[in-house]
């Protein structure tokens, strides 16, 4: 006896079997008859299974080897052994699609109404993996097979087709008069789960048999609200023109365009909003599909929705408008979108917070002055062109701030003026002569950056109030010539007056004073 043949095979992950058994298994996996029944000549155990409790003919089986299946058989392989999955040869040959080993063995006794541990049977093996030859073998010769027959999930060879993308199968299934409409235990229908893995030509074709559309799952889910969930437009499209409802929610009251917002899907947006969902539903917390677009970070969907006119002002359970939580996110291309479509700038979260209060909190300073600024030329706008949306000013009107050439001089003006020349409490008495209000002065001085902060407040003060003064159309000098001497700084007044008259690059000379 070979004392290295009787080794358990530990060295190759096979514990339960020998270097010679697992040599065999090796040889019906590829087909090579020749050392198997050298193996079998030296009393290789042809019954021998694996850690996973696999035998030779499972390999042989699996791969589609028909002479090493038909060797194994000859020498009292068991035909119905199970591995640790509940696969047997049968099933295996029916999951890989190898008709011919199917025929053989079934031939040879196997037990035909074998299921693995999941309870699929050879139609639900062969169907999720799209081998119609195999099921129309099935189908049509062998017997008592259950065209409906469900798996442990309550699954028909439908379900698997349809989850699986088996256009074919699912043909022939409907052929053979399948019952279209059996749920499984979460409620799905096979149009369910085609539309959750996208499989637009299945999805089409279950259209075709008049399957009830708007059926919902467990989870209150219709086929269209999975379609969405997923991104694929090409299914939701398929199923608003076969009459899907819309609108419809789940039990989370989410509706398909929270979806798109949630994942930040574009084009499924455009679809829903053409199909005209509405904008402004809430969902179980209350929030529309502009504050998960928001949260998400996802400013084309915002976009589009802000074209679409939903409502920028409703408040979700923490009370909570988009701006809320696009400021308490530091959102500064989002928060723009929304100021520049018009919002409410008072509303307050369930801590009383404005979103100003919020984006000084979370020292988000760039988003704190464009709210600033949007508040004051929503003030500007309301006195001087009574809120005309469609003016010059407000097509052209931006918070972000001004890095432009033309703007340079001026901006340095009030570099050098904020952090040279104005005294401590001076941006304050400047900021009450311009109408900034308390709320405006208490965010700026909430950036608080050491013993000279009064600097940095002053010159973020001074840039806000230029962008009021730019989008109106005034003189910036003169302005500031007044502001100063409505403080009482004229000797600054004038000083800044000469040298902007001085400067032949100036875009406003003061030439009015």
């Amino acid at each position: 006896m070979q004392s290295h043949r009787l080794r358990r095979a530990s060295f190759w992950g096979e514990a339960k079997v020998l270097l010679s058994e697992k040599e065999f298994h090796d040889a019906a996996r590829q087909n090579n008859t020749g050392r198997m029944e050298q193996l079998i000549k030296r009393g290789v155990d042809v019954k021998a299974k694996n850690n996973i409790d696999r035998t030779a003919l499972h390999w042989a089986a699996g791969a589609g080897h028909e002479q090493a299946v038909r060797l194994l058989l000859e020498h009292d392989a068991s035909v119905n052994d199970n591995d640790s999955f509940g696969m047997n040869a049968l099933l295996l040959s029916a999951w890989f699609g190898h008709l011919r080993v199917l025929q053989i063995l079934v031939n040879a006794g196997a037990n035909i109404t074998c299921a693995n541990k999941n309870d699929h049977n050879l139609l639900h093996c062969a169907a999720q993996r799209g081998h119609i030859k195999v099921i129309e073998f099935i189908m049509e010769d062998l017997e008592d097979m259950r065209l409906d027959r469900k798996d442990k999930v309550d699954r028909t060879a439908l379900h698997l087709a349809a989850e699986n993308g088996q256009l074919e199968v699912v043909e022939f299934l409907i052929r053979s008069g399948c019952a279209h409409s059996i749920k499984d235990k979460e409620k799905n229908t096979a149009l369910h789960l085609a539309a959750k893995n996208g499989h637009a030509e299945v999805l089409q074709k279950l259209l075709e048999v008049e399957m009830s559309l708007d059926e919902k799952n467990v989870e209150g889910l219709s086929a269209l609200h999975l379609a969405a969930e997923g991104g694929y437009h090409n299914c939701v499209k398929l199923l608003l023109e076969a009459g899907c409802d819309v609108n419809t929610q789940t039990q989370k009251k989410m509706t398909c365009l929270h979806y798109a917002a949630l994942n930040g899907y574009e084009d499924m947006a455009r679809i829903l909003l053409d199909a005209g969902i509405h904008t402004d539903a809430l969902n179980y917390q209350n929030a529309s599909a502009m504050h998960i677009a928001v949260l998400q970070n996802h400013p084309a969907i915002v976009k589009l929705l802000i074209d679409a006119e939903c409502d920028l002002d409703i408040l979700d359970n923490r009370q909570q408008s988009p701006l809320h939580i696009a400021a308490e996110n530091g959102r500064q291309d989002i928060a723009e979108m929304i100021l520049i479509a018009g919002v409410n700038l008072k509303l307050t979260d369930k801590q009383g917070k404005t979103s100003l209060d919020i984006a000084a909190r979370g020292n988000h300073i760039n988003l704190a002055d464009m709210i600033i600024k949007a508040d004051r030329f929503y003030k500007w706008e309301k006195d001087n062109l009574n809120s005309d949306s469609d003016s010059w000013v407000a097509k052209h009107v931006t918070f972000k701030q001004d890095h432009r050439m033309e703007t340079q001089h001026i901006r340095s003006v009030m570099w050098r003026l904020a952090t040279k020349y104005l005294k401590p409490s001076e941006w304050k008495k400047l900021a009450h002569h311009w109408k900034f209000t308390e709320a405006h002065i208490r965010a700026i001085e909430h950036q608080w950056t050491g013993s000279k902060s009064y600097t940095e407040h002053g010159h973020r003060m001074l840039l806000i109030w230029l962008h009021g003064i730019i989008m109106a159309g005034e003189n910036p000098i003169k302005g500031l010539y007044e502001g100063l001497v409505g403080i009482g700084r004229r000797d600054l007044a004038e000083s800044i007056r000469k040298q902007a008259n001085a400067d032949s690059t100036s875009p406003r000379k003061c030439t009015a004073m």
